[in-house]
């Protein structure tokens, strides 16, 4: 069982410390979502347990520290895709995902037919195969995503992490992406820990939630005990609903403070009234088509 567990994982930036002793354990196959407000160290946590900063801590797979990996057989454990990616924009979806196979290359040597089907089917997967031959700097929003994850895909890993997968996209596209990502992990067992600014989605696509204030670990657990009214009150400052929406599920929605008590915003003084119309009480005569 590759159970990623993490142990009091801890990183800084010039000498301040944004992620603090962060310790638990995600089962093999399952969806850590991390939330919790800008700042709160999400996009370093999931950098630190990639490897891509210094870090205090471990982070173990399969009971392994992933620090004691060689770089070549961490890339094929971990994945990563980032928030903001670069891309470069004269390769196509085909070679820039074909990148992801870089770990399983001899030194100095080209792709195997089995590289090229890995990236076929990946393509396949994401709905990508007719924009293979498609240059990056030409996609929408959307494509560019799914590019990202199909590079992250086809490195085969058994962890993937994904630093805020909906950026940029819209209800539709947010949500098929998930969707797409629940499939893979349910097909490959692969586990996948992402940080999530919407609430509602972290609540309905992962089995835990791990919410993160000032670099600390304030609450873990089931979408259910963390997706509360107080707790989101209380670490975002925000007044909201929980609502339940079947299944088990949740959604979080923003809740405006009550009106005031003075005159309705909506209500219309005799002064704001025209004065064809005010100064009549006959109805108006329905004009005629």
């Amino acid at each position: 069982m590759s159970r990623l567990a993490l142990e009091g994982l801890g990183a800084a930036y010039r000498g301040r410390r944004v992620l603090i002793d962060v310790s638990l354990s995600v089962p093999t196959g399952r969806w850590l979502a991390v939330i919790g407000p800008n700042g709160a160290g999400k996009s370093t946590l999931l950098k630190a347990v990639a490897g891509l900063v210094p870090h205090t801590g471990t982070a173990r797979l399969g009971g392994v520290d992933l620090a004691g990996l060689r770089p070549r057989t961490r890339a094929r454990t971990v994945a990563y895709a980032p928030q903001n990616p670069s891309l470069p924009t004269g390769l196509t979806v085909t070679d820039y995902a074909l990148l992801g196979r870089t770990p399983h290359l001899r030194l100095l040597g080209r792709e195997s037919r089995r590289d090229l089907d890995v990236v076929g089917r990946v393509l396949a997967r994401l709905d990508l195969e007719g924009l293979a031959d498609r240059s990056l700097g030409t996609l929408s929003g959307g494509e560019a995503q799914r590019a990202v994850l199909a590079r992250a895909l086809a490195q085969e890993a058994s962890l993937l992490l994904l630093d805020e997968p909906t950026t940029g996209l819209d209800v539709g596209h947010a949500q098929a992406l998930l969707e797409l990502v629940d499939r893979l992990r349910t097909e490959d067992e692969v586990t996948v820990v992402s940080s999530l600014h919407d609430l509602t989605l972290a609540g309905q696509y992962a089995h835990q939630l791990l919410l993160l204030v000032d670099g600390r670990a304030v609450a873990t657990g089931a979408p259910a005990d963390v997706l509360t009214e107080e707790l989101l009150a209380h670490h975002y400052g925000a007044d909201v609903a929980v609502l339940e929406t079947g299944a088990g599920l949740r959604a979080v929605v923003p809740r405006r403070p009550q009106p005031s008590t003075g005159p309705r915003a909506d209500a219309v003084s005799a002064d704001e009234v025209p004065r064809s119309e005010a100064g009549s009480s006959r109805p108006r005569r329905a004009s005629r088509k």
